[in-house]
């Protein structure tokens, strides 16, 4: 008798938020607060139409090319243009340095709100005060600063990064046959997502057993992915299961390549690599999907316009949508909240 095989799709979509709303915030479906314990911020209104400066650090994956189509999107529907006198973009790569100036640059050009996603959470605190003394409105996303509550005119849009790689874990824990050796294929290294998620990986691996990990780094790319992959299977022989930040598709085509035992893998939202796993289910090939999506700048977007209106909205948000939601009729177990 044949094994059933599931397919696990996991969406966590960024423009449903679950946290409980305060009364007091602008549109709070949208912009609920992280927790109970976060405070609003009251930027002085300004008058618009605005200038919008977007300082993005790596632009190397799919998501980051569909999050700045997105972002040019959402600048022209009827919504936003109105609000906008000039949005300006500027993508520097992971140098840490190349962001900084880049938002001094739109510091002195008058920019009345920069849109950040951070190559570190910890470098920018100079030009974050810079913005302050400037009265400069920030929103970051994504990967976002450590000690956000020092600034009055910072807003952090973003979902909880800890969770999704503590959910990876348990999700494999629970599908693996053998807990012996898994391999974790990291993100871009000194970024906040990374960090949050490989946490989050770990520790929920210790309350798990504690197998063997081993670490590689595939910067959320499908190429460097599908390398690292390729080239710790060639050294370590099989695993029991693969956790992927990033670059889910590379990572799924190194296992299936190496034509070694297919083992669970755990990984993002991308739809190629819904695809695949779909496509090679029958061969026993397992897989979940948890994705933060590229809208999430949108919401970014959404909340700097909304602040410079002089509109409340919580210092921190997020969606914290990580219930799932099991088909009986269906052999797919869904977490979708878009």
């Amino acid at each position: 008798m044949k094994k059933a095989t599931f397919l696990t799709f996991s969406i966590i979509g960024a423009l449903t938020v679950y946290a409980p709303a305060q009364a007091e915030t602008y549109a709070p479906k949208c912009f609920a607060p992280l927790n109970a314990n976060t405070k609003t911020i009251n930027f002085p209104a300004k008058k618009g139409p605005y200038k919008i400066g977007f300082a993005n650090g790596f632009i190397g994956n799919g998501w980051r090319v569909q999050m700045l189509q997105t972002l040019r999107a959402y600048a022209e529907t009827p919504e936003m243009k109105p609000q906008i006198k000039e949005l300006r973009i500027v993508s520097v790569g992971t140098d840490v340095s190349a962001q900084i100036a880049s938002m001094d640059n739109f510091i002195n050009a008058g920019m009345d709100a920069i849109i950040v996603d951070a190559n570190s959470p910890t470098a920018f605190k100079p030009v974050l005060r810079r913005a302050q003394q400037a009265g400069v409105l920030i929103v970051s996303f994504d990967n976002i600063f450590d000690g956000a509550e020092k600034y009055n005119n910072l807003i952090q849009v973003n979902q909880d990064q800890y969770a999704i790689g503590k959910l990876s874990a348990e999700w494999l824990l629970h599908n693996m046959k053998e807990k012996n050796k898994i391999l974790e294929v990291r993100g871009v290294p000194g970024n906040s997502v990374d960090r949050d998620r490989h946490q989050g990986f770990r520790d929920a691996l210790k309350e798990g057993g504690n197998p063997q990990v081993v670490e590689v780094v595939g910067n959320w790319d499908d190429g460097a992915g599908q390398k690292a992959v390729a080239d710790a299977l060639a050294v370590n022989g099989s695993f029991d299961g693969i956790y992927t930040q990033g670059g889910s598709i590379g990572v799924t085509h190194g296992l299936l390549d190496s034509h070694k035992p297919l083992v669970p893998i755990a990984g993002e939202g991308e739809n190629g690599f819904r695809k695949l796993i779909a496509s090679h289910s029958k061969e026993g090939l397992l897989g979940e999907s948890i994705g933060q999506s590229p809208a999430l700048v949108a919401v970014s977007l959404k909340a700097a316009v909304a602040a410079l209106q002089g509109k409340p909205v919580p210092r921190k948000s997020g969606s914290r949508c990580l219930k799932p939601i099991t088909r009986p009729s269906n052999p797919a177990r869904i977490i979708s909240r878009i």
